[in-house]
């Protein structure tokens, strides 16, 4: 078995007061200080345990999967989120996309089902239409 990667369409967005607290509840959960959690600008990492190597490294730490983010999309403070993977181990602990996003979400009470969605361009403009 292989990590998984599925893309979030229509991508998830968090607009700028919920994208703040996800991103400080993350943060406070950080995995070098007794949690579970490793954010920085555009990728949340989440591992089966806190960080237990020498220094504040891995140590037996696995990462079970990892979200995909873009700040400042699609306004300056929101956050879009637009890819989630599920690593081997993770898949092998029962975690799946949405459980990952969930696991995430649920600090501003969503879930990705729940979580409010980019709009999707149905059409393409005819590039030879004259306006």
């Amino acid at each position: 078995m292989a990590d998984t990667t599925e893309v979030i369409r229509p991508s998830a967005v968090l607009a700028s007061k919920l994208a703040t607290q996800i991103v400080h509840e993350l943060e406070s959960r950080d995995v070098s200080r007794g949690g579970v959690w490793s954010a920085s600008p555009g990728l949340w990492q989440r591992y089966d345990h806190p960080w237990d190597g020498p220094g504040g490294t891995h140590g037996s730490a696995k990462l079970v999967g990892s979200i995909g983010a873009v700040y400042g999309s699609p306004s300056k403070y929101d956050i879009t989120i637009y890819r989630v993977t599920v690593t081997e181990h993770g898949a092998s602990q029962g975690w799946t996309v949405d459980r990952i996003c969930d696991d995430a979400l649920r600090f501003v009470d969503l879930t990705l089902a729940t979580c409010p969605r980019t709009e999707l361009v149905t059409t393409t403009p005819d590039p030879f239409r004259k306006v």
